[in-house]
């Protein structure tokens, strides 16, 4: 079985990277923005689908990153493989969602929102100088934070 994820990379003006500190499940993980591709939906439209969804944020999806070229099993499903497509992605208002200094920095109904389905997220900016493969958690997203500080 096939999951599909797709997530966007935007860096702003102050070159610094959005990514997302999420609790799932009692783990705790930091990665880009995005999530699962559902039935028929294309792929560019699920990067905008999920921007709205988790920032409320309308986002232009500017080039293609990298798509998963080697086998990733699911950390949450062993029976599923993990295909990543990674945008960069632009923002085309300001970021209205709350914006943390200091990783899982969880605001008190984001915790509500953990007690209610064991999963909770929040944003942040990384500066540029310190962002690298090491800021990310998930093995396909250290590759992709390793391309973007080689090719930006």
């Amino acid at each position: 079985m096939f999951n599909i994820r797709v997530y966007g990379i935007l860096i702003n003006e102050q070159k610094q990277v959005l990514v997302s500190d999420e609790c799932i499940r009692g783990k705790y993980f930091t990665k880009f923005c995005g999530g699962g591709l559902e039935l028929g939906e294309g792929t560019i439209d699920c990067l905008k689908r999920e921007f709205m969804e988790e920032m409320n944020l309308k986002v232009a999806v500017t080039a293609h990153l990298y798509t998963t070229d080697f086998y990733q099993q699911s950390a949450f499903n062993p029976a599923h493989q993990i295909i990543s497509i990674y945008y960069y992605v632009q923002p085309l208002e300001p970021i209205t969602t709350p914006l943390r200094n200091e990783p899982f920095q969880f605001d008190e109904q984001q915790l509500k929102v953990y007690a209610a389905t064991g999963e909770t997220e929040t944003f942040r900016f990384i500066n540029w100088d310190d962002f690298s493969a090491d800021s990310v958690s998930l093995p396909i997203d250290k590759i992709v934070a390793t391309l973007i500080k080689k090719n930006n």
